[in-house]
């Protein structure tokens, strides 16, 4: 008879894991959100309401997305995640970049891992067929600034792309794999909160869990905790394993002007990268600040974005699903010299200095409250948990990335199946 296995999450971590262990493990994959669905509205049609005044705060976005969750408690910046099964895969752009410079520095080598998904998963950067002139037109002044840009590789089947600019909304045509793929065949408890996991000596012995009103327990022999940075940390302290307020969050500011015909709505999102010392660049048509921002009621064709994706410091907390973050005056200074290099790019451009405009300040890949250490580059197990408890997912990475994590989470996750199986 197998043993049981409970994956708390179905993200990139937890689908992962539960993915691995399935092989010799009976697992149940318990997940709070709901099966994921794309925006049925058109973007077009939605548009047409935003002078209205009836989008006036960020959180009405899950009206139209119910697995987008928005956490606006800080005056910074808002958290944006997904919430349902896939996680954060299904409205993330489907990035395959590797990010593990900071797990190499503390002994870990997930070389054997990522060549796995490669062969496990469609990564490509065959798109660049797809970009429009705007898009070609800002690769090339980044390249003319010496910034080294890069096309993205992809979570794509390129052929099966209708560019509707919808990757970060929910992909219409599962062009863009998300890690549902993984999931196939596994048991997935939908609606279901984990509220705490009993722990008795140096043991996990049971998951509490509601679904509505009901409450449920589950007993296996492993536990995985992969519910995400703004999940996991909640779940730990409420089974009584403390975590530390060194939060990451990678925020997220997008700096934009007015240009005719740049349809930036009707493309890949994030098309190419430019890496800098503590933040990335890259096209982006950022719908979040495009509906709630005032600045952004423009023709929705007629906007060239550029992102600024930042490397932050680990210094923050998330207390009952709601983010304490607020960016040290190193964050704004590395911040502003983003800003500094988009505004240049957006000149070069064409743009008027006048007309150029800042988007939503908002956070997107929250992490780092239980970080790895050197002590634990073998066994990629902290000691305050049980020997048979494990976190899959960004609360374990040991810095901030400032980089699409994904692939990385991933990576990790296989390897700590690996080593559960072991």
């Amino acid at each position: 008879m197998k043993k049981k296995a409970i994956v708390i999450g179905s993200g990139a971590g937890g689908a992962m894991t539960a993915k691995m262990l399935n092989k010799e493990y009976e697992v149940t994959v318990i997940e709070e959100g709901k099966e994921f669905h794309p925006l049925s509205v058109s973007m077009d049609m939605l548009a047409k309401f935003r002078k209205t005044g009836l989008y006036f705060d960020e959180r009405l976005i899950q009206l139209f997305l119910p697995n987008m969750r928005i956490d606006n408690s800080s005056h910074e910046m808002v958290m944006v995640y997904g919430r349902g099964v896939g996680g954060t895969t299904t409205l993330a752009t489907g990035n395959a970049i590797r990010a593990d410079e900071g797990l190499k520095r503390i002994g870990i080598n997930l070389d054997d891992e990522f060549d796995e998904i490669y062969q496990e998963v469609p990564i490509t950067t065959d798109h660049q067929r797809f970009w429009t002139s705007i898009t070609k037109k800002e690769f090339e002044v980044m390249q003319e600034l010496g910034m080294n840009p890069m096309p993205m590789p992809k979570m794509l089947r390129p052929n099966a792309c209708k560019l509707c600019g919808h990757c970060s909304i929910g992909c219409p045509t599962r062009a863009k794999w998300d890690t549902r793929e993984l999931l196939n065949g596994i048991q997935v408890i939908t609606g279901c909160k984990v509220t705490k996991i009993d722990i008795s000596g140096h043991e996990a012995k049971c998951v509490h869990a509601t679904k509505g009103l009901r409450h449920f327990s589950f007993e296996a022999d492993v536990i995985v905790v992969a519910a995400g940075g703004m999940g996991t940390p909640d779940i730990l302290r409420n089974s009584g394993i403390e975590c530390q307020p060194t939060l990451f969050v990678d925020p997220v500011l997008c700096v934009a002007a007015p240009m005719k015909e740049a349809r930036q709505n009707r493309q890949l999102l994030m098309p190419f990268v430019s890496q800098r010392e503590k933040y990335i660049i890259s096209p982006y048509m950022d719908w979040l600040s495009f509906f709630f921002n005032k600045d952004w009621f423009r023709p929705m064709d007629g906007i060239a974005s550029l992102m600024i994706k930042l490397s932050d410091v680990e210094q923050g907390d998330v207390k009952k699903g709601k983010m304490l973050k607020t960016l040290t005056e190193v964050d704004q200074q590395h911040l502003k010299k983003g800003v500094e290099d988009c505004r240049e790019i957006l000149l070069r451009m064409g743009a008027a200095n006048k007309d150029i405009f800042l988007g939503t300040l908002n956070a997107g890949h929250p992490g780092g409250m239980l970080p790895l250490t050197p002590n634990e580059a073998n066994t990629l197990h902290s000691p305050l948990l049980p020997d048979n408890l494990y976190v899959a997912d960004a609360t374990i990475l040991p810095q901030s990335l400032g980089l699409p994590p994904i692939l990385t989470i991933m990576a990790l996750a296989k390897r700590i199946a690996k080593n559960i199986m072991q």
